[in-house]
């Protein structure tokens, strides 16, 4: 079981580098670091169950409605690959599930 993410900033057309990302199960800190130079993230370990990924979008764009995006997710196949891609803007926000 993995997890990665990929973040991509709207209003530049480009990753969105440097972006504080946070993966929790259960209210434990499964993971925490900053997204690579490509906005991507990868290599934690979700558990089995809901999971939240936590985006802290107030530290990356400086005038934004949105200061942390929260996504939950449910882990039902502890082989499968978990990716949770987010596309952010200042006022918008959107993910899916990713391969």
């Amino acid at each position: 079981m993995s997890f990665s993410t990929h973040v991509l900033d709207a209003v530049t057309g480009r990753p969105a580098a440097g972006l504080l990302v946070r993966l929790e199960h259960d209210g434990q800190v499964l993971g925490e670091g900053r997204t690579d130079g490509d906005g991507r993230l990868k290599g934690w370990t979700p558990r089995e169950g809901v999971n939240r990924v936590v985006f802290d979008t107030g530290g990356y764009l400086a005038d934004t409605f949105y200061p942390e995006v929260v996504v939950a997710f449910t882990v039902t196949d502890p082989s499968a690959h978990h990716h949770v891609p987010l596309l952010l803007s200042p006022y918008a926000y959107s993910t899916y599930r990713g391969s």
